[in-house]
């Protein structure tokens, strides 16, 4: 679907002109479970989007088409209420936008998205980041990129019901073209680090569709705010990783595991800005190594397919690191790979996971782009 056919499907469908808004999804390089604890994060926007057309109506009403679920919903903007399925992530900004006391019109919104959904990649953050900017902009408000974060986050959190952190939200909002982005997911300060020459970002999906509304997701939140309440800190972003022994001594179970795992995913992520900013492809990959193997033993989020995607990643020639990428329980697998064999990586991985599971693995390459916007065409 072009920019123009979707244009031209909403002046069939609604008859009036349409303004066009569209958000990436998100790779996140290394930095996984540490943004709701307030830590450090490393992702990038990347090359597949989620766009709207959009136009105010007049009617006080949402009137919505996704063209990427074949499906319409209708709702009026003074009654809007959680269905508990895809029509909330797009009521959830509409709402959001109304309790913070903006003015916010009815409108019509046409959508269309090749975000790959439940692959990791953020489809969620994407469509609720577009429609903000989207609804902003009818109604004649403006906001900067981290506000339009926080709004969709809250939709996230208090509408749909996930409880993520402001990672995939930000990242949608506030890309940069050919960059990744070292948040601090407490200031929201984002320090733009340019991507490693010679290397590219390739994601193999395990075909594993994650689900993280539910409440495995939620319960390793809770534990980390378990070992912060018992360590007597806001968030464990306030254990430094030279305090992690003593720490660890103060706590037992899943929270020791989960708060383990922070501590040093937080380190991690400012190892791996100094390896990308020194071209060291080598340390960067182990470090990604090494965040899988947390995320599979301590945080607890992986699954033995996903481990065995891992592992044939990281075997492969030309893969100088591997990790599950995003909240587990399924989706993609993040591999950094030698830009010159990046399409034999591709085909070695495919083909020996494909046998694995009797199936052909979603998988494709990327690269960075910028955040929201409105789009000319």
């Amino acid at each position: 679907m072009t920019l123009a056919a979707l244009a031209a499907d909403f002046r069939v469908r609604f008859g009036s002109e349409p303004r066009l808004f569209r958000a990436p999804g998100r790779i996140n390089i290394i930095g996984e479970h540490t943004d709701y604890s307030e830590g450090f994060v490393l992702p990038a926007a990347i090359d597949r989007w989620c766009v709207v057309a959009a136009a105010p109506n007049d009617l006080g009403r949402l009137r919505v088409v996704s063209q990427t679920l074949g499906r319409e919903m209708e709702a009026v903007l003074d009654g809007l209420t959680p269905a508990g399925d895809w029509t909330d992530y797009v009521a959830g900004p509409a709402q959001i936008l109304r309790e913070a006391g903006l003015p916010i019109v009815g409108a019509d919104l046409m959508i269309a998205s090749d975000v790959p959904v439940g692959a990791g990649v953020s489809s969620s953050a994407a469509l609720q980041v577009a429609v903000t900017r989207a609804l902003l902009a009818l109604s004649g408000l403006q906001a900067d990129g981290a506000q339009v974060a926080t709004w969709a986050r809250a939709s996230e959190n208090r509408f749909v019901g996930m409880p993520c952190g402001i990672m995939d939200s930000f990242a949608s909002a506030n890309g940069v073209e050919g960059g990744a982005l070292m948040v601090d997911c407490r200031s929201l300060q984002a320090t733009p680090v340019p991507l490693p020459h010679g290397a590219s970002f390739l994601l193999v999906n395990s075909m594993v569709d994650h689900q993280l509304v539910g409440g495995e997701y939620r319960r390793r939140r809770e534990d980390c705010e378990a070992a912060a309440r018992t360590l007597g800190v806001p968030a464990l972003r306030d254990v430094a990783e030279a305090d992690l022994p003593a720490a660890l001594r103060r706590l037992s179970g899943a929270p020791a595991k989960r708060c383990r795992h922070v501590v040093t995913e937080n380190a991690r992520v400012g190892r791996a800005v100094s390896a990308m900013t020194a071209g060291d492809l080598a340390a960067l990959g182990a470090l990604m190594n090494q965040s899988h193997a947390s995320l599979r033993d301590d945080m607890e989020v992986s699954l033995p397919v996903v481990d065995q995607l891992a592992a044939i990643a990281q075997a492969t020639p030309g893969v100088h690191g591997a990790r599950l990428m995003g909240g587990g329980f399924g989706g993609c697998v993040i591999a950094l790979v030698d830009s010159a064999a990046a399409e034999a990586v591709q085909a070695g991985i495919v083909a020996a996971y494909g046998a694995l599971i009797s199936a052909i693995p979603d998988a494709f390459a990327c690269r960075a782009v910028a955040g929201a916007s409105e789009v000319f065409t």
